[in-house]
């Protein structure tokens, strides 16, 4: 009798086919498809049966990727027992699409992780919990407005596909979870400085309560942030208002 993995910290296993099938749906074909945390399998299934040998299933237990040798007879070079986060892309010549039931502890270091290699990853479909979904795919002006919302858009078009109830987990979260889709848009170069757009954004929304012209004296003087940004608060720019303001503390950081 083979036995099912145990669950992982912060992994909820999907067990609805249906809904599994309305994931994958939302994928397009690729060169390359990775799965993060395969699990069980109830994507995996899908996922060999339309695109085949071109994915890869990561997960760091040793009994999830046993289970998928096992029940869906996968080879040795389509299943990978490592985190997603040590993940070498540099072998990665192709464009990637990813996929996943992402557990709840790291969803956010899974989007930094897919942030740096955005030039390689054309399009994650993801379920991870509502309100981190509800985050990345909202608009300024909103509380939850912030660091992912602004970094992930400056480079991806976010889609938010449909909530999931509890209820096609096991075991059951204790909070609904959602699908959204981010697509890579045309953005190759943002205008100014990545890194410093980067800090900026982090620095701004880390101390999120305050106007700007107090959260980033670490970084510029108060008195030469431009008036339009000086009394607003991080959740009131815009990505092109971020891009601008990274310009502007440039300019004032080289002179």
């Amino acid at each position: 009798m083979r036995v099912k993995p145990k669950k992982q910290l912060g992994q909820h296993f999907l067990h609805d086919k249906n809904i599994a099938q309305k994931i994958v749906n939302v994928l397009t074909d690729a060169p390359s498809i990775i799965e993060i945390g395969a699990g069980t399998g109830v994507l995996s299934s899908i996922l060999q049966n339309k695109f085949g040998a071109k994915v890869l299933y990561f997960d760091i237990d040793t009994e999830s990727i046993q289970y998928l040798k096992d029940e869906l007879k996968l080879p040795e070079k389509q299943v990978v027992c490592q985190d997603f986060l040590t993940y070498d892309f540099s072998a990665q010549t192709d464009k990637i699409h990813i996929i996943g039931n992402f557990p709840y502890n790291i969803s956010s270091q899974i989007f930094f992780k897919i942030l740096e290699q955005k030039d390689k990853v054309e399009q994650v479909v993801c379920m991870i919990q509502k309100e981190v979904a509800e985050r990345i795919a909202t608009s300024q002006g909103t509380k939850t407005y912030g660091i992912l919302s602004v970094l992930l858009q400056a480079f991806y078009e976010i889609k938010y596909h449909f909530t999931v109830n509890e209820n096609v987990f096991i075991p059951p979260p204790k909070v609904k979870s959602a699908v959204i889709e981010l697509k890579r848009n045309n953005v190759i170069d943002l205008g100014c400085d990545e890194k410093l757009f980067f800090k900026v954004v982090k620095t701004a929304f880390n101390q999120r309560r305050k106007m700007l012209s107090n959260s980033l004296s670490e970084l510029v003087s108060k008195d030469k942030i431009p008036n339009q940004y000086s009394c607003k608060r991080p959740e009131q720019l815009s990505v092109s208002d971020f891009v601008e303001l990274t310009k502007h503390i440039d300019f004032d950081k080289s002179n």
